[in-house]
């Protein structure tokens, strides 16, 4: 019975081994490797690595409300605006043998009513916007941002209109070249349509309306641009084709009709300083900008308003008009200056004040008063904005603000016909309410 029990024993351990040697020869199933996301740190917070490239990437966005009042002057204009608006972007950028391949892509909704916001009065429209969408390779920038007429380094902490290009965002094709020491220069061509400034009534003892023909020349831009510790400046220029349509309509001498202006060029030239004040306080920084403008007005409103005030008081803003009697495009003019200073009263706090003054100028006879005492034409007029806001930071990236901000038009040169046809100043008031979230 020993015998028989050992041999059974015998038995099992050896199949035992045998199975367990041929289970080592089996091929073992691995876990797949796992890709932690790496953060990349080269290009400031909130970059990571895109797995398995060398790209890294930022998303971020923003989250906006404006409440505006914008004092009204007829009975049907609305005087409370609301405003909602959402932006998601991203910011990917990959070190290359040729320097810096960057692609940005901004993308904004935005709610809006009436006409505080430059709507239409009683409505409510919504529209997505790309506000922000280049590729950057060395210097070549190519795409749908700021132009370069301006220094987008400048912290104006307005919200409000003030009266210099302030950054708008055109398309253009632009190389930068890096001159050292803080020093670079660009040229950019950039679209024209951005900046074509038109508001006009027809009319006047000598003018009538400017019709831009088909775009053929963009505009082109030039700068030289410093970067410091203290701050930043830029000047810069643009040339801008004026380009009209064949004379037709009422308003113009019989030999006039059916031809076509030769092409005029506007030109714009503008100084921008930006100076940082950390000796007052963390965050401190003041701005100018002065602009010089002769058929490229919109240089100096950004190409986005053809009328500074309407109601008793109208200022139109045009690059040029027509000459009815010559048939020849005769060039506005205008210039401004605007500035502002930014304090932090504590690390949470901080208010800004603000302001610009711009004057207009078209030449004798470019308006008028008919008997009905109805204004025609392109008025020469000063303009004049100050403002003021204040912010409330309570956490990073969340902002609560007020600001308010007052206009006022000075005609000159006006028409007067009889005794009660006249036109003097105007002026407006705009108060906002303002919070904003940045992630």
């Amino acid at each position: 019975m020993k015998i028989v029990k050992s041999l059974m024993l015998g038995s099992v351990a050896g199949l035992a081994a045998v199975a367990g040697a041929q289970a080592a020869d089996l091929p073992a199933k691995k876990a797949a490797p796992v890709e932690y996301v790496r953060v990349c740190s080269t290009y400031g917070a909130g970059f990571f690595y895109i797995p398995g490239t060398e790209t890294c990437l930022r998303v971020g966005g923003r989250v906006r409300a404006d409440y505006v009042y914008g004092e009204p002057r007829l009975r049907a204009q609305d005087a409370v605006g609301f405003r909602a608006s959402g932006r998601i972007q991203t910011d990917a950028r990959t070190a290359t043998a040729y320097g810096l391949l960057r692609t940005f892509v901004r993308f904004d909704i935005i709610r809006s009513s009436g006409r505080p916001f430059n709507g239409t009065n009683g409505t409510i429209s919504s529209s997505p916007n790309v506000a922000e969408a280049f590729i950057q390779f060395g210097g070549l920038t190519v795409g749908h941002v700021t132009s370069f007429f301006d220094n987008g380094d400048l912290r104006t902490e307005h919200l409000g209109t003030l009266r210099f290009s302030d950054s708008p965002d055109v398309d253009l094709l632009a190389y930068t070249f890096t001159l050292g020491n803080g020093f670079s220069t660009t040229l950019s061509l950039e679209n024209g349509l951005e900046r074509r400034n038109n508001g006009f009534f027809p009319g006047g003892l000598a003018a009538t309306q400017l019709n831009y023909a088909g775009e053929r020349v963009p505009d082109l831009v030039g700068n030289v641009k410093y970067e410091a510790t203290w701050g930043t400046a830029q000047i810069s220029g643009a040339v801008h084709q004026i380009r009209s349509r064949v004379l037709s309509g009422a308003g113009f001498a019989v030999p006039i009709l059916g031809s076509i202006p030769s092409n005029e060029y506007g030109f714009a030239v503008t100084g921008q300083v930006g100076v940082n004040l950390p000796m007052i306080a963390a965050g401190d920084a003041m701005w100018f900008a002065a602009t010089y403008a002769n058929g490229a007005l919109g240089y100096i409103i950004g190409g986005n308003d053809d009328f500074i005030i309407d109601g008793s008081v109208r200022g139109a803003v045009a690059d040029a008009y027509i000459n009815p009697i010559t048939g020849n495009i005769v060039r506005g003019r205008g210039w401004a200056l605007a500035g502002g200073v930014t304090h932090y009263w504590t690390p949470q706090i901080r208010q800004s004040v603000f302001g610009s003054y711009a004057r207009f100028d078209y030449g004798t006879g470019a308006s008028t008063v008919t008997p009905a005492g109805i204004r025609i034409g392109l008025d020469d007029f000063n303009e004049w904005r100050v403002g003021t806001n204040a912010f409330w930071q309570p956490v990073p990236g969340l902002d609560f603000g007020v600001e308010v901000l007052y206009a006022r038009i000075d005609p000159r040169g006006r028409v007067a016909i009889g005794d009660n046809i006249s036109a003097g100043s105007s002026n407006a008031w705009e108060g906002r309410l303002h919070i904003q979230r940045d992630f």
